[in-house]
């Protein structure tokens, strides 16, 4: 994000021919932060879930140095495209392998929608790169907006299974949430039929239908989610938040469909709002759980660093709507909250990142 306020604020120039600085934009806040974060994510959920070690050492080390590679590859533009290509690919079919072991080998098929999803998602970013080099004429919109929404889906997919046990366990008094299988299966068949007409139809009515029933059907799904304790933990607070945002993209996706009006300023609910919310959530979380601290006490930046980037998606969102004669200084505040959200959570968890668990377990 910092690079990309030098492009965007400063005119930092980066050499890109026949991809714009908003695309590359896009790609790189999807395949880049995203996917390292799904990544760490489920490279840890999947061991929790089989009992099966996932990557680490030399094995891990080498996945994260094809992310890195990838990601340098593109500082040189897109002279080396094919390069950086090559990189990103075989960094999502290694995830991909090492988390299919695991689970294939305990048989837990109910995850082979994880496997499904990641396998979209490298597929998407292969669309990307026959885009940029001219192969796949509708490849860079397969890629940014097939990348973005499959994130979302699986955060949807994700949510279902954390969420409500999260605040089950986290809000302080006996409370059992209402969960229904009918809506479940609602949203995931709405989900699907929605991206078909995103991604392969380009079908505006259609889009925008699917993303108002998306709307209604999340919204009933949160209300069954909701107890006032979750107000009381941040941690529990932000997750509900993220989740709003994602459920009020799909509203500003319907209405921006139906009235025929550019969707680009819908994106950032879904990214900024519930993206990127959810990651600095979850790892603001998972990182007590799994450095031995309590995920009930998180330190008292956290609460502040979650209100920045609250702050920093209002702010992307909402204010060149309604002011947008200063567009160029909005986005610049939404980057500098962004920026400060993620740097305080870097300023707090380094520590407890860097050294031994509290509680001397392995880790």
């Amino acid at each position: 994000m910092t690079l990309w306020m030098g492009v965007y604020v400063f005119r930092l120039p980066v050499p890109l021919a026949g991809l714009s600085p908003f695309q590359w934009h896009a790609h790189e806040m999807i395949y880049g932060f995203a996917m390292a974060v799904v990544a760490g994510f489920l490279l840890t959920a999947v061991k929790n879930w089989t009992g099966i070690p996932t990557l680490r050492g030399i094995a891990l080390a080498g996945l994260w140095a094809l992310w890195v590679l990838a990601r340098v590859s593109f500082f040189f533009g897109t002279a080396i495209l094919g390069v950086a290509g090559l990189f990103d690919l075989l960094f999502v079919s290694g995830l991909i392998a090492a988390i299919a072991h695991p689970i294939l080998k305990v048989k837990q098929w109910k995850q082979l929608g994880i496997l499904a999803i990641l396998s979209l998602l490298a597929a998407a970013n292969g669309c990307f790169y026959l885009g940029a080099a001219g192969l796949l004429a509708p490849g860079l919109h397969l890629g940014v907006y097939g990348g973005l929404f499959l994130i979302v889906g699986l955060i949807l997919f994700m949510g279902r299974r954390v969420v409500p046990f999260f605040i089950e366990a986290g809000a302080g008094y006996p409370v059992k949430l209402v969960n229904r299988l009918w809506l479940d299966r609602a949203i995931i068949g709405l989900y699907l039929v929605f991206l078909i007409a995103e991604l392969a139809m380009r079908s505006r009515w259609l889009v925008g239908l699917t993303a108002m029933a998306l709307f209604v059907a999340n919204a009933v799904r949160l209300m069954g989610w909701h107890t006032p304790g979750i107000w009381q933990k941040p941690l529990l607070w932000s997750l509900f938040v993220a989740l709003l945002w994602i459920d009020v993209g799909f509203l500003l996706l319907a209405i921006s469909a139906l009235l025929d009006q550019p969707a680009i300023w819908v994106v950032h609910a879904f990214s900024v709002g519930g993206i990127g919310l959810v990651t600095l959530s979850m790892m603001a979380r998972v990182t007590l759980g799994h450095t031995g601290r309590n995920v009930q006490a998180p330190p008292k930046t956290v609460a502040v660093a979650l209100a920045m980037l609250i702050a920093s998606a209002g702010v992307r969102v909402l204010t060149p709507w309604l002011a947008g004669g200063h567009h160029a200084l909005w986005i610049a505040a939404a980057q500098l909250l962004w920026i400060g959200a993620f740097s305080l959570f870097l300023f707090t968890y380094y520590p407890m990142l860097t050294r031994p668990r509290a509680d001397g377990q392995p880790g």
